[in-house]
């Protein structure tokens, strides 16, 4: 073997690389490879992976499936210690009265919470499945009593 026999092995060496839009002799001017016209020819042009022009993509036609933390999700039906200043002094206030008097629509399925907003009037014993500390000062301090059922 002599020095002028040497190559690189079969694979090893790559060719050069294509230089786009470069003058007609290369054979890839002008247009560069892109076509004439559209918006794949332009630069930064094309669409979104998954777009599937204007059709109702894949991932959206196939249902959901996997875990939704929703089934485990408190839900509480929610009034202001305010809106409780319309029942009578000493009255006790249960969700059954509160839906009863239209306060609130229904009960939700982890029943009634009694938030701290506005200003309670009226001494009340309130009886619901949650309070806020707010509430519970402000009941208090009108001389009411919460009670957690």
């Amino acid at each position: 073997m002599r020095l002028h026999e040497l190559k690189p092995a079969k694979g090893a060496v790559r060719g050069k690389r294509k230089r786009l839009g470069r003058g007609t002799a290369t054979g890839q001017g002008k247009t560069a490879g892109r076509g004439q016209d559209g918006q794949n020819s332009r630069s930064g042009g094309g669409v979104r992976p998954g777009f599937e022009g204007g059709q109702m993509p894949l991932y959206r036609r196939l249902p959901k499936r996997g875990f939704n933390n929703s089934v485990f999700e408190k839900v509480y039906s929610t009034i202001n210690v305010d809106r409780l200043n319309g029942f009578e002094d000493g009255t006790e206030v249960t969700p059954e009265l509160l839906l009863e008097s239209g306060v609130i629509r229904k009960i939700e399925k982890d029943g009634v919470k009694i938030l701290g907003d506005g200003k309670l009037e009226k001494k009340i014993s309130i009886k619901a499945s949650k309070f806020t500390k707010s509430a519970i000062e402000k009941i208090e301090a009108a001389g009411g009593k919460a009670e957690v059922i």
